[in-house]
């Protein structure tokens, strides 16, 4: 039996090295500007060390953290804000809010309509002593 000798791999390194060296000048032309990477969030905006860096993150992130507990305390509580009109009284869900808004609106609108094709006229108003004769919206004082 004879041993198959392994296949030796006997290309030239810097064959393969050039191709590297190209590829990551590709890269290193296409790569963002430092400003890009720290408009998009990627790198940080500050001239503190890296170390200092993470310090300063925790810290910004606990002070956010406390500004909304704090103005989570003091939020005012529903009551309070249908009081000043701010929510509305009702408690159907928020996609109802709007029809249930307009339908009221169509309702009040009807019920306005209704009232005033069914009011009196001025002579029943002047008969039962509600206008004066010189209140009598027919006939206009000049």
């Amino acid at each position: 039996m004879s041993l198959a000798t392994p296949l030796i791999d006997e290309t030239p390194l810097s064959a393969t090295t050039m191709e590297r060296r190209n590829s990551l000048e590709k890269h290193l032309q296409t790569r963002p500007e430092m400003q890009d990477l720290k408009d998009r969030h990627i790198l940080l905006d500050t001239n503190v060390a890296p170390s200092i860096q993470a310090t300063i993150q925790d810290l910004d992130r606990q002070r956010t953290t406390d500004s909304l507990k704090k103005h989570l305390e003091h939020r005012p509580v529903r009551d309070e804000l249908v009081e000043r009109n701010i929510l509305p009284p009702t408690h159907a869900a928020p996609a109802l809010q709007g029809p249930a808004r307009e339908l009221e609106k169509h309702m009040r609108a009807d019920h306005l309509d209704h009232k005033i094709q069914n009011r009196p006229n001025p002579e029943d108003l002047i008969s039962q002593g509600i206008l004066t004769e010189d209140e009598d919206p027919r006939f206009p004082v000049v």
